[in-house]
Order: C-alpha cells, then structure tokens, then sequence
C-alpha cells in the first residue's frame, strides 16, 4: 500500500514539475534581457561587443520559439536559447571586469 501510495506522489510530483518547467519561458527571457542589459551597461570592447550581438541574437530565437510555440519541445528550445543568451552575455560582463 505504501509502495502503490508513494508512485503516484512521485507521478504527480513529476508531472506537475514538467508542466511547470515547460512554460517558464517569459522568466527565462527576462532573465537574458536583464542579463543583456548589464553587459551593455559597461564597458564594451569589440571582443564583448561581438558576444552581447550574439546573446541577443539567441534572444530573439528564444522569443520566436515561444510567441510560435505549439508543444512542450518549442518552448523547450525557447528556455535553452534565452539560457544559451544569458550565458553570452554573461561572458561578456565577465571579460569587461579585470
């Protein structure tokens, strides 16, 4: 009984945690639009230019796969560019500090 009782706990928590880590793409694009913004905000060289260009290239992908999205995959590919964005612009804010 213990047994039968903990799978479904452990089926409904997965299920729950899928659906909800599936849609948070507008948290994820505002985490790389915020990121994108401080890597701007200093100092910007052409070797971090070329990196803050790229990150909001992956941006724009990121918004285009969720404004099209139609099944969990599209906005799976909407997180992964906006965190493929944040880690670009991130690289960025790391090379502009000494």
């Amino acid at each position: 009984m213990r047994l039968v009782v903990a799978a479904i706990l452990c089926a409904a928590l997965v299920l729950v945690g899928s659906a909800s880590l599936a849609y948070n793409c507008p948290v994820v694009i505002k985490q790389a639009e915020d990121t994108i913004k401080k890597a701007e905000a200093g100092k910007v060289s052409p070797e971090t230019r070329q990196l803050i260009d790229e990150a909001k290239k992956f941006l724009a992908e990121a918004k285009a796969h969720h404004g099209n999205a139609k099944t969990k995959r599209d906005h799976g590919d909407s997180v992964r560019k906006a965190k493929t964005a944040i880690a670009y612009a991130e690289e960025a804010i790391i090379l502009q500090n000494p």
